[in-house]
């Protein structure tokens, strides 16, 4: 058999991987993949005054169903209207579809959905789920920050002689 052949299909657990080379050999004949290069998902809720946000980041997908469900409990729970931030999600299947659509049955106004990651957008276009919500482009129509009752804090300018 060749150096560095592969016995049966490497996609079968247990099956195949590089076979022993002989020691004459300068190159590695190892394959390695780093499994834990992608970024796990988290989900947050941050209740205002006016709003809910949900700040979605990472993978979203069947990792994160219990995170899911407690945030649409969270926010129906609320009874406001829900936001949600999507700038650092960079994976999503149809678990995330799936809980899009169940928060634009229990928000009382139109679920926003900002800063959206083209990814994000095409699933979003190709599922249709992206009729149900407001997505936000345009960084001007986004409500920045989530209205808590706290007067902002802006800093001062030293005056200049």
């Amino acid at each position: 058999m060749p150096k560095g052949a592969f016995v049966g299909d490497v996609n079968t657990p247990g099956a195949g991987g590089p076979l022993e080379s002989s020691s004459d050999s300068t190159r590695s004949d190892t394959i390695t993949a780093d499994l834990d290069s992608s970024e796990p998902g988290s989900v947050h809720v941050i209740v205002g005054t006016t709003r809910a946000r949900i700040v979605l980041s990472g993978e979203i997908d069947a990792d994160l169903v219990a995170d899911l469900h407690q945030a649409t409990s969270d926010v129906e729970e609320a009874g406001l209207p829900v936001e949600i931030d999507a700038h650092h999600v960079t994976f999503m299947d149809s678990t995330g579809v799936a809980f899009l659509a169940r928060l634009t049955a229990v928000s009382p106004e139109r679920v926003r959905i900002l800063r959206t990651p083209p990814t994000v957008k095409f699933l979003l276009e190709v599922t249709s789920i992206g009729d149900m919500l407001d997505i936000v482009d345009d960084e001007a129509d986004d409500r920045s920050g989530l209205e808590t009752g706290a007067v902002p804090v802006v800093p001062s300018t030293p005056e200049i002689s």
